[in-house]
C-alpha cells in the first residue's frame, strides 16, 4: 500500500505568497473592511509607510497617549520604534496570548495603526484594543470607525466575552471615541507616564452590550461590514480540544 505523499512547504509550486503565507500563518490573511475603510495585516510594505507615517507625528509636542513614550526621538528613531514594536508582536499569536495589530487604511491609503491583544485567550477571551492615526488623518471619524469594525471583528468574528479599553485623562480624542460608541466607564487608576502618576480611565464593552448597539455602529460605519481569515485565525488560537462559546 503506497502512503498519501504529505504536502509541505516545499510542494506549493504555483501558489502566490500572500497564499502560502495564510496557510502557514492564517494571522496574516485577516481583513476587515467598510466601505473605504480596512483593517488588515501589517506586511512589510504597509509597515515601512506607517512608520513613516508615525515619524511626521502623532500628537503634539506637549502631548504623551502612550505610557511607553515610543514617540519622542527624532524621525527615524521613530520609525524605528514603529518596526521593532511590530516586529516583535508578529510571533505572539496562540491560545495563550496573540497580538494582532492592524494597518488601517482609508481608500487604499496608511493612516493608522489598530491593535488587538489578548491574554490568556483560551481562558478569559477578553481583547484589549490600542490604537494611533496619523495627525493628518485625524479628526475626521476615522477612529471612531476603526474601533467599531475592531469591535465587529471582536465579538462577531471571534466571539470574544469582552472588549476594554483605555485611555489617558487628558487623551480627549481617544475619551470621547469610547464614549460615542456607548463603552460602559470602569474606573480611573493612576498609571506612571515619564515620571509622574496621571489618571487613566478604563472602558469595558461586553459580548450583550455589544448585541444591543450594533445598529447604532452600524449607523455609524455607513456601510456593512466584511470579514476575510476568520475561520483560518480562530482555529490558530483555538486550544486543543476546545470549543469557542
Amino acid at each position: 500500500m503506497v502512503s498519501a505523499p504529505v504536502v509541505g512547504f516545499w510542494q506549493t509550486a504555483g501558489m502566490s505568497h500572500p497564499d502560502v503565507l495564510a496557510r502557514l500563518w492564517p494571522a496574516s490573511a485577516v481583513r476587515v473592511r467598510a466601505g473605504d475603510l480596512e483593517l488588515r495585516w501589517m506586511d512589510d510594505d504597509l509597515l515601512v509607510e506607517l512608520a513613516a507615517l508615525a515619524s511626521r507625528g502623532i500628537h503634539g509636542p506637549d502631548a504623551m497617549p502612550f505610557e511607553h513614550p515610543w514617540t519622542r526621538g527624532t524621525p527615524d528613531e521613530v520609525a524605528r520604534s514603529v518596526l521593532t514594536y511590530q516586529w516583535n508582536l508578529r510571533s505572539q499569536v496562540s491560545p495563550s496570548r496573540f497580538a494582532l495589530e492592524f494597518a488601517v487604511t482609508s481608500d487604499g491609503v496608511p493612516v493608522g495603526v489598530q491593535g488587538l491583544v489578548a491574554d490568556d485567550w483560551s481562558v478569559l477571551r477578553r481583547v484589549q484594543t490600542g490604537s494611533w492615526l496619523g495627525m493628518t488623518h485625524q479628526g475626521s471619524g476615522i477612529g471612531t470607525r476603526m474601533r467599531v469594525l475592531a469591535l465587529h471583528l471582536i465579538f462577531a468574528g471571534l466571539n470574544a466575552r469582552e472588549a476594554t479599553s483605555g485611555a489617558f485623562a487628558d487623551n480627549g480624542p481617544s475619551n470621547a471615541v469610547s464614549r460615542r460608541i456607548d463603552y460602559e466607564y470602569d474606573g480611573t487608576v493612576n498609571v506612571a507616564r515619564e515620571g509622574a502618576a496621571v489618571p487613566h480611565h478604563r472602558y469595558t464593552m461586553s459580548h450583550e452590550r455589544w448585541e444591543s448597539l450594533r445598529s447604532q455602529h452600524a449607523e455609524l460605519l455607513g456601510t456593512p461590514v466584511e470579514m476575510y481569515g476568520i475561520e483560518g485565525f480562530r482555529a490558530q488560537v483555538a486550544a486543543s480540544g476546545s470549543s469557542a462559546s
